[in-house]
């Protein structure tokens, strides 16, 4: 694939939860549904239950719900390089995924433009097509696979990148930064916080900081795989609207 411009990549990471803050609030059904599929997941595991390993339900879109979107672009070269970033985040799914798909529409507009995430092919880019048709809204062209050939989709994955062809191999967001020497923020909570800082602490603006550092990891992250100058602290931009 030829490398596309830097300024024609939209960075983005998700947050998801469960769709209810613990088993015993599921509907009936649901918990029918939800005990079939833990039943997989704890094949051989004895010390666990379906109850216990609720929270995970997150990670599957038939289960969970995404509560943040935050995004970004890069602007400029080199040492003046920076990042904008923009955050869609609320309680409401189908409200921030409508305004996440009319931003990706306008702004797809034009020359080729792509979209990078870490573990997207197989988390972010899935999961909210999912979402969306669960919502009934439009999956933006840049985010639907349907009807394309693989070098139509112009869908960037620094986890792909980082196997090398190895399809055995996850690496993480944190490690590959770590072993590329790329800088990260100082963290107060992880992905296995998320679900607890939702429902219980109902701290979602603690959720949307923590997206917005991953998505800056996962630009520096992809510049440092492209031998690109890193992006300064002080050139990290917070767009509200």
């Amino acid at each position: 694939m030829v490398q596309p411009p830097l300024s024609n990549i939209l960075f983005l990471d998700i947050e998801t939860v469960s769709r209810h803050p613990s088993f015993d609030q599921l509907p009936e059904e649901w918990k029918s549904l939800w005990t079939r599929k833990a039943e997989v997941l704890l094949r051989n595991k004895e010390d666990e239950t379906p109850e216990s390993i609720y929270g995970r339900a997150g990670i599957y879109a038939e289960f969970g719900k995404i509560i943040c979107i935050s995004c970004g672009v890069l602007q400029g070269v080199a040492a003046d390089r920076k990042i904008i970033l923009k955050s869609f985040y609320g309680d409401d799914e189908k409200q921030l995924l409508q305004e996440f798909a009319d931003m990706v529409n306008k702004w797809g507009m034009g020359p080729a433009k792509y979209l990078c995430a870490h573990n997207g092919k197989e988390f972010d880019f899935p999961y909210l097509c999912r979402r969306m048709v669960v919502h009934t809204i439009a999956i933006p062209p840049l985010l639907h696979l349907t009807g394309k050939k693989p070098w139509e989709v112009n869908h960037l994955d620094t986890m792909e990148r980082w196997k090398f062809g190895d399809f055995k191999n996850y690496t993480s967001l944190n490690l590959l930064a770590f072993t590329l020497s790329v800088p990260t923020p100082k963290d107060d909570i992880d992905g296995s916080m998320v679900g607890e800082t939702y429902w219980k602490e109902k701290d979602l603006i603690r959720i949307v900081t923590y997206c917005q550092k991953d998505v800056v990891t996962v630009a520096q992250v992809y510049l440092r795989m492209q031998g690109e100058e890193l992006i300064k602290n002080e050139n990290i931009e917070l767009r509200e609207s």
